[in-house]
């Protein structure tokens, strides 16, 4: 069986997509082999990053290790079973159709609550959520006092998570290894941040996710989107005598990959 891991969260802008690409990219350069959806069928931001990457490599001549990207299959929806969804069956058929071939699948869910992400969660066996180190997003899990100091209760994405996880239950499946990635992090903002990491710690002990480092705001990600490449594809097309800041990114991919602690891998790039 493959591992499933979900990249979710019901925010945009978080960097989901660049996690999604940088995790499945290191994992398939580790020797793992890696398949890719995208459920955002609106945007399909990791789509277009994983269609780019395959017009740049094509027009390069080069063959770089990456993910196999697929299209969620269409249905005939005179086959469906009487009740079911046809979205729970296109992603189904997906994943089977993956599993076989993959020993990882990653699948990016869209900044927005749809039937689609709900399912996949239900599926994770990780779940990966980055986070911008802000309380607007923090509120997606949960509902805090003015100071950003108490905590309330639990808000949308925590409740969609706990369902998936009773799912879980239900179906005698291995609990979700949840982590909530502190994102897109800024040099300044020291109080922000402070705060930030007391509030995440005190949520995880109560509703049960671990936290992991993710990655700082550093333009060398806008730039790598429209050739689909990732930091660990520099040296390959050529970029010699890496930044600071380049170095600095690609030591942070090797932290958060080590934290998901992802089963059979070990870090070596």
């Amino acid at each position: 069986m493959a591992h499933i891991i979900v990249v979710g969260n019901e925010k945009g802008g978080a960097g989901k997509s660049t996690v999604s690409m940088h995790l499945a990219t290191a994992l398939a350069r580790m020797g793992h082999k890696v398949s890719a959806l995208d459920l955002d069928l609106r945007q399909k931001t990791f789509g277009r990053y994983a269609h780019n990457r395959a017009k740049f490599l094509e027009k390069s001549g080069l063959n770089l290790p990456g993910p196999r990207y697929r299209e969620l299959p269409e249905i005939d929806q005179s086959r469906l079973k009487p009740g079911e969804n046809v979205y729970d069956r296109r992603l189904s058929a997906a994943v089977a159709e993956l599993e076989p071939s993959s020993d990882f699948i990653i699948i990016d869910c869209p900044g927005s609550h749809t039937r689609l992400s709900q399912v996949a969660h239900s599926l994770a066996d990780t779940l990966v959520t980055p986070l911008n180190d802000s309380f607007v997003d923090f509120d997606l899990l949960a509902h805090v006092d003015s100071d950003g100091k108490k905590i309330l209760g639990p808000s949308v994405y925590s409740e969609m998570v706990w369902n998936a996880r009773q799912l879980r239950a239900q179906a005698g499946l291995k609990p979700i290894d949840w982590i909530v990635v502190r994102n897109r992090l800024g040099a300044q903002q020291m109080v922000n941040k402070e705060k930030m990491g007391k509030a995440l710690e005190n949520l995880a002990r109560r509703i049960g996710f671990r936290i992991a480092p993710g990655f700082n705001e550093r333009v060398i990600f806008r730039e790598l989107f429209p050739r689909g490449l990732t930091l660990l594809d520099l040296k390959d097309i050529g970029v010699k005598g890496l930044n600071i800041s380049n170095v600095a990114a690609r030591q942070e991919l090797r932290d958060l990959v080590r934290s998901l602690n992802l089963p059979g891998v070990e870090v070596n790039f």
